[in-house]
């Protein structure tokens, strides 16, 4: 079977995950963007106008990932593990569970082979035309954004 993958990928713009889903678009040519708190504050300041971020009108995080997860056809969701994954985590989780909307949730600690694995058999099933990419932040797992993005690209170029 063929693989699959989105369109566009769209995502929160905050250090980690979100950022590696946003680089991983980038480097394969994707289109990208996604909804930032109003102030488009992210845990290392403003967030790069590289990213082509809008800003929502709510001032929490809450409110941003609620329209991202709402914007897109299916999420894809990072973290070291379960037990490690943030509060803004198990929100994306949460919203996307309430939504009925496909997710995914990716555990870094499975190996990088595993999860391309994965993934691409779940885009081949769920086939999203915008994907939400989310998870841990870079404070809370270092090397995060570095491993999402290399992931991504690997999963996008196979396509």
């Amino acid at each position: 079977m063929k693989p699959w993958r989105p369109e566009k990928v769209i995502s929160g713009g905050q250090t980690g995950a979100d950022r590696g889903g946003l680089d991983a678009a980038i480097a394969c040519g994707l289109a990208y963007g996604g909804w930032v708190p109003k102030g488009s504050r992210a845990e290392d300041g403003r967030v790069p106008d590289r990213y082509r971020m809008r800003e929502h009108h709510e001032w929490g995080y809450a409110g941003r990932t609620k329209k991202n997860v709402g914007d897109s056809d299916a999420t894809l969701v990072f973290s070291s593990s379960r037990e490690t994954a943030g509060p803004g985590t198990r929100l994306t989780l949460d919203y996307a569970l309430r939504a009925r909307m496909p997710c995914l949730f990716i555990e870094l600690n499975r190996g990088r082979e595993a999860n391309v694995r994965a993934i691409h058999s779940w885009l081949r099933r769920v086939r999203p035309t915008v994907l939400n990419v989310a998870g841990s932040r870079e404070s809370t797992c270092p090397g995060i954004e570095v491993r999402v993005r290399d992931i991504l690209v690997e999963v996008f170029e196979d396509t």
